[in-house]
């Protein structure tokens, strides 16, 4: 078992995956499990997926059998059950094809965190200072493809400087490695399709007598583009490594990792837990270096078959203690291991720190108790977030409003605090604050006094103390029209327990009488 992180900026490399048979390996690994070609019976009939183009029917995929039978995409599906009646036609189905190569992307991930997806049925993956970490390029290249055969699907894969030649290897010399500076000796001799461009481009140019790329490395640029559109001269200079061409990666690539690879695939949740402390102990002097710690960590589990599972946990505060990062996946794994299934193992296991925050390191003062009660807190909300959700605890922020009910508002624990210019109020407030409740008051003061007796919740109260007054007016840019101010009181009733009330109107400013609510209990 070997230990390593990973960062190095090296060339640019790329490999290219193409899946020819994706959507018909697909079907068999739901019909027959993921070693459907060990079990899948010899009478299963070729497979044609189909789909409506223009009212009509069409071959949209073929598997290796029905290929074999010399039917192409693009016939009539009529046509193919008439030349070979023994073929099962399927209906076409996009998203679950989808679906199989993000995963695949997602198994991907254990070479390099820069995978891209390539159309339909590719996938580009950024190796740049990855290969020595599978012993060079060509030890990659064989792990990579015995590993997706012995998933059941027919791959094909090649290696190169610029993505769209090692596209065009990888459909017409699989398995080959082009060296920098080779991508004109690949390309003379391929047809125009590895260009990545239309059929119907392809033909046009086709009909000029220009039939292989090679052909259009002497032809005039001006004519070429002003004909045949810029597409053209694009393709040819991106695959040449004239003009970059970026992928996009599914995933912001780690800022740091840590990742052991196992001979003996690991299969308990208890082992998992007695290894991250190990990762976040081997993440922590780099952390240190950079004088950050990290937000938002995620333990990625690698199954031999090639499932991947992503435990994920964010902290309130910077952190780089191996303990505390370990505490926090116990609590995530503990939530999420009905739903890990770790099948025949985990060959591969990987943490990383997707975001940082600044974390200087402080010395701590001889006279101090070395107790941090803020960061107490913070563990303990991460803890309960982890286990139950980051919906499951969160933090008071002030708003700039008078009203009790709008001065505050929830926000998830971690989010940062307010920017707005709150001045703090002096004034007694209520230990319990309430949604306001309306309630009847008798006996009140006239005009402006607190109540003599009032009725809340079916009880009757009778106050033998009050206090106020106080006036509070909603802020003018949030106020309903016509809406008048509130008079809040502090009252007692006679067996010592403190409401606070308000009223809402006056008496005699109108032809209803004031509206009263309880708004909280004091302590």
């Amino acid at each position: 078992m070997e230990l390593f992180t990973h960062d190095i900026p090296n060339p640019r490399r790329f490999l290219a995956l193409w899946f020819p048979y994706l959507p018909a390996e697909r079907v068999m690994r739901l019909r027959f499990g993921r070693s459907w070609r060990m079990r899948a019976p010899a009478s299963v009939p070729p497979l044609v997926f189909s789909r409506r183009e223009s009212n009509t029917q069409r071959v949209a995929a073929l598997d290796a059998r029905a290929e074999g039978l010399r039917l192409r995409i693009g016939l009539g599906v009529a046509e193919a059950r008439a030349i070979h009646p023994s073929v099962e036609v399927i209906e076409e189905d996009g998203e679950a094809d989808r679906s199989m190569l993000e995963a695949l992307a997602d198994w991907c991930d254990r070479y390099t965190p820069l995978v891209a997806i390539d159309g339909t049925d590719g996938l580009f993956l950024d190796i740049a200072g990855c290969a020595h970490l599978f012993g060079g390029e060509r030890k990659m290249l064989g792990d990579v493809l015995g590993r997706f055969r012995h998933q059941g699907f027919d791959v094909r894969a090649a290696i190169a400087s610029t993505p769209g030649a090692a596209w065009a290897a990888a459909r017409h010399a699989p398995g080959s490695i082009i060296e920098d500076g080779e991508e004109k000796t690949l390309a003379a001799p391929l047809p125009l399709s590895a260009l990545r461009i239309d059929a119907a481009i392809c033909e046009s140019l086709e009909s000029v007598g220009l039939r292989v790329i090679g052909a259009l490395f002497d032809v005039p640029r001006a004519p070429l583009v002003r004909r045949f559109g810029k597409l053209v001269t694009l393709r040819l200079d991106q695959m040449l490594g004239q003009v970059e061409e970026a992928i996009s990666p599914r995933f912001t690539p780690p800022v740091l990792s840590v990742e052991r690879r196992f001979f003996d695939p690991v299969s308990l949740i208890a082992n998992i837990e007695e290894l991250v402390p190990t990762f976040a102990r081997q993440l922590k002097g780099d952390l240190e270096r950079r004088e950050e710690g990290a937000r938002h960590l995620e333990l990625q589990l690698f199954r031999v078959d090639g499932e991947v599972s992503r435990v994920a946990v964010l902290s309130s505060r910077p952190v780089r203690d191996p303990k505390l990062v370990g505490r926090l996946f116990r609590e995530k794994l503990a939530a999420a291991a009905p739903s890990i299934d770790p099948g025949y193992g985990f060959d591969l296991i990987r943490l990383a720190v997707l975001a940082t925050s600044p974390l200087a390191a402080q010395q701590d003062r001889l006279d101090a108790d070395g107790h941090d009660r803020d960061g107490d807190m913070a563990l303990f909300a991460d803890r309960v977030r982890a286990r139950l959700g980051n919906r499951a605890i969160a933090a008071m922020q002030l708003v700039a409003s008078h009203l009790p009910e709008r001065a505050v508002r929830a926000v998830p624990f971690d989010a940062p605090a307010a920017t707005e210019n709150i001045s703090p109020t002096d004034r007694q407030r209520p230990l319990r604050l309430l949604a306001t409740e309306g309630i009847e008051v008798t006996a009140a003061e006239i005009p402006e006094g607190p109540p003599g007796r009032f009725r809340w919740r079916s009880v009757s109260y009778r106050v033998a103390g009050a206090e106020g007054p106080e006036r509070i007016e909603p802020e003018w840019w949030n106020s309903a029209k016509g809406s008048s101010g509130r008079d809040y009181f502090r009252v007692e009733d006679e067996a010592g327990r403190r409401y606070w009330l308000y009223r809402e109107g006056r008496y005699g400013e109108s032809e209803t009488p004031p509206r009263w609510f309880m708004q909280g209990m004091f302590a």
